[in-house]
């Protein structure tokens, strides 16, 4: 039986590219993710020719009606800031007393997003097994690197823990995420006990646990807190309608703020008793208690 300690959750508004490609709509959602409660937010940044094939870049957009531009390659581009609009925006969330961080899926963008020395970087479950990105950020970034499991074999993550601990750093850098990938994800194929199966496997290997989910609602979130994901991370919009792929599976502004207030109530009220009878039972115990008589 694992054996964490149970923390706070960390809530991650995962912003991604529901900016829009607006760089005033992203400065919004910082905003917004500021007034739910949550204190991470997360973009992401891509170098596209390098990440695309040819073929792919020059292909349509699977859904045209989410398109931002004639091809796949030209959408993408559309959705991407700069590397100094990454920095601003890190410096926009320190104004704010927030974290920012960013979601890398190339060697060209990881090594962008360490220069500007965030506090995490997190690596996307579609790019988890290009090992010449994570060995960048192993041997060139200090900082916290997180990881998503998803569509994820098991000898594959232990090749991803295994490469950080070459160099000693699993334990106090690694941060892993239970994910399905999928938009959005049914409730029966979030598969929820893999949590427990990666405290079981890897609790004394890596930092910290979490969990990504893309499914709707909040309730499994609790469930994913309960079972030990102390990251929680939930793509954010301003408006589920809006134009993209991801809206439809992210929560606005008033579900991360019901989000995050269960889980600080749960956080509360997981404890054992101080005592066999609490002061609050005393006056229930004295009025209603059955006494033989």
């Amino acid at each position: 039986m694992f054996k964490h300690d149970y923390q706070e959750a960390k809530v991650i508004a995962e912003i991604g590219c529901n900016h829009m490609g607006d760089f005033e709509i992203a400065k919004e959602l910082v905003l917004l993710a500021k007034s739910t409660g949550a204190e991470y937010v997360k973009l992401q940044k891509r170098n596209n020719k390098e990440l695309l094939t040819e073929e792919q870049y020059n292909a349509t957009h699977p859904n045209p009606a989410n398109s931002y531009g004639d091809t796949y390659g030209a959408h993408r581009e559309f959705l991407e800031f700069s590397v100094e609009q990454h920095k601003e925006l890190m410096e926009y969330c320190k104004t704010l007393d927030m974290v920012y961080s960013t979601s890398v899926w190339d060697v060209t963008s990881a090594r962008e997003i360490l220069s500007i020395n965030p506090i995490f970087i997190k690596i996307p479950s579609a790019c988890n097994n290009n090992f010449e990105m994570l060995k960048v950020l192993r041997d060139e970034y200090e900082g916290e690197v997180h990881v998503s499991f998803g569509m994820t074999k098991q000898e594959e993550e232990e090749q991803i823990i295994s490469l950080f601990e070459e160099t000693d750093q699993a334990k106090s850098r690694l941060v892993i995420y239970s994910c399905t990938s999928g938009y959005p994800v049914p409730f029966k194929d979030l598969s929820l006990l893999e949590i427990k199966r990666m405290y079981e496997k890897f609790e004394d290997r890596v930092k910290a646990i979490g969990f990504s989910g893309h499914h709707l609602g909040i309730a499994v979130d609790i469930a994913a807190y309960t079972l030990g994901a102390r990251w929680i991370e939930r793509h954010f919009t301003k408006d589920r309608t809006w134009k993209g792929t991801d809206h439809a599976a992210s929560l606005e502004p008033a579900g991360v703020g019901k989000l995050v207030r269960n889980l600080k109530a749960t956080y509360e009220a997981l404890s054992f008793k101080s005592a066999e009878i609490l002061p609050i039972e005393d006056v229930q115990r004295e009025k209603l208690k059955y006494r033989a008589k």
